[in-house]
Formats: C-alpha cells, structure tokens, sequence
C-alpha cells in the first residue's frame, strides 16, 4: 500500500513538485495528500499562480555570451552533485544530452534572478491564495458558512471559532448589501471572510490578525488587479489586515474600501 505523506513533507515537495522534480511514486502520494487536504491545496495553489504571475510579467534579458561561457564552465553537467533526497529526480537525469549544460546555464540564472525579487514577492503571492480563495468559494455551496445579511448575527458567529474578532459593517446605504461570513486559511494563518454583494458582484472581505502594524491608514488604499483579472485593496486597521477581492472594477473597489473606512 502507498504510503501517505503529511503536511509537513508536503510543503517540502510543494516546489519539486511544481518544477517536475518528483519521482512517480512520491507524485503518486503528493496528489493524493492534496486532493485530500484543503489547506495543502490552497497553498499549492497559490504557488502555482506565483510561478505563473512571475513567468508572464518577469523582465527578461539575454545573457552574454561570456557570462553563459563563465557559467557553463563552471557548472560542468557531470560534476558529483550533493546527496539529496531519494525522491527527488537528481537535475542531470532529467536533462540529458548536450542540451543539459544550457538548461544548468538556465537554472543558474532563474537562482541569481530569484535574489532579485523584492520583499513585494510576499504580498503577490499572499494575494495569489487570495484569489484562489475566492475561486474556490464561488463554486456553488462554498461562499458562505453563515448567510444572514444582519451584521449582528454574522459578529457573533465568528466567536469562538477564531482568536480574533472582526468587524463586521453594514454598508447597504452605500450599496454592498452584506450576505454573510464564513472562514478561511490564507497564509498560514486563519481568516475571517466577509461577503458582500454590490448587484450580481460578490466581494470577499478577508480579515486576519496584522503582520505590518496596526494603526488606521492615513491614505485611502488604491485597488490594483492580479494576473488573474480581479481587482483586489488591501489595508491595515486597527490591529487587522484585510484584504477586499471582487470581479468589480477598480473603482467600485475602491469605493467599498472608503465605505468600511468610512471617508
């Protein structure tokens, strides 16, 4: 019988896994643990919109010719690697051929390219499990644990249930008509999602506990898109960040945003 795998070992053959580095047995228990765990899933998920985001929007530039000689001479394709796990497919046997020093030459420069990647990686790829996130709870059944439209009974149904309490606003005078609540794991971390409705547009409202201070903004936050092609604002409040997504335009985001904050 296959052995199963757990989260642990999960998150560490989450990039093998993406980059096709697994063996076919270890792939065989890697799919299955995701298809059996929610949160494994969500956060591979989100690895695969961050590779994806990152391959269609990278600035790329073609190297010199000296400085591919330098790095083909100096990652010569038969050199002794370092011991790795037994499950991981060793690099030069998946590339061989005269080809192979020009694919080492490319992994060479996707590590160099990597440390270029600014601490707004984080947040892109926060954003990514966001987004799927939403996805996932627009499929029928999944938008909401709680589905009232009072703000006095959605409160209430988060205690006990996180380590946090949300604010939960009724913003029907501004036009986002509040459906309910329901939770959610982004990040590591749990989340508390609002949803609310402007028309036919749903917009989630995730909350967690805040990694980057908790003061009220002083400027409005402006929406940007994702990849994806929803609109997502974020801010910081009070101890909370949240995140607002929706397939609503930019300004129609944005104008949630200002009506929670209340400017």
């Amino acid at each position: 019988m296959t052995q199963t795998i757990d989260h642990a070992e999960a998150k560490q053959l989450m990039q093998a896994s993406l980059d096709g580095e697994l063996d076919a047995m270890t792939q065989l228990r890697f799919d299955a643990h995701m298809a059996a765990c929610p949160r494994c899933s969500a956060d591979y998920a989100s690895l695969k919109a961050l590779s994806a985001a990152i391959r269609a929007q990278a600035t790329r530039y073609t190297a010199p010719a000296e400085l591919r000689a330098a790095l083909a001479k100096a990652l010569p394709i038969d050199a002794a690697e370092p011991s790795k796990p037994s499950n991981v497919v060793p690099f030069h046997r998946r590339w061989l051929g005269p080809a192979g020093a020009g694919f080492a030459v490319g992994a060479a420069l996707a590590a160099s390219l990597a440390i270029m990647i600014d601490t707004h990686s984080a947040d892109d790829m926060l954003a990514a499990g966001i987004v799927t996130a939403h996805v996932r709870a627009l499929q029928p059944g999944h938008l909401t644990d709680v589905q009232v439209s009072d703000q006095h009974q959605v409160k209430p149904w988060f205690d006990g249930k996180i380590d946090f309490a949300p604010a939960v606003k009724e913003l029907s005078d501004q036009g986002f008509d509040l459906v309910g609540g329901r939770l959610d794991y982004i990040d590591g971390q749990e989340a508390a999602v609002i949803v609310y409705r402007r028309k036919l547009h749903m917009i989630d409202l995730f909350v967690t506990h805040t990694r980057h201070g908790g003061g009220h903004p002083d400027s409005l936050p402006a929406a940007h898109a994702t990849p994806s092609g929803y609109n997502v604002v974020r801010w910081s409040d009070n101890g909370q960040d949240y995140w607002a997504i929706s397939d609503l335009n930019r300004n129609e985001l944005g104008d949630f945003a200002k009506a929670w904050l209340g400017r």
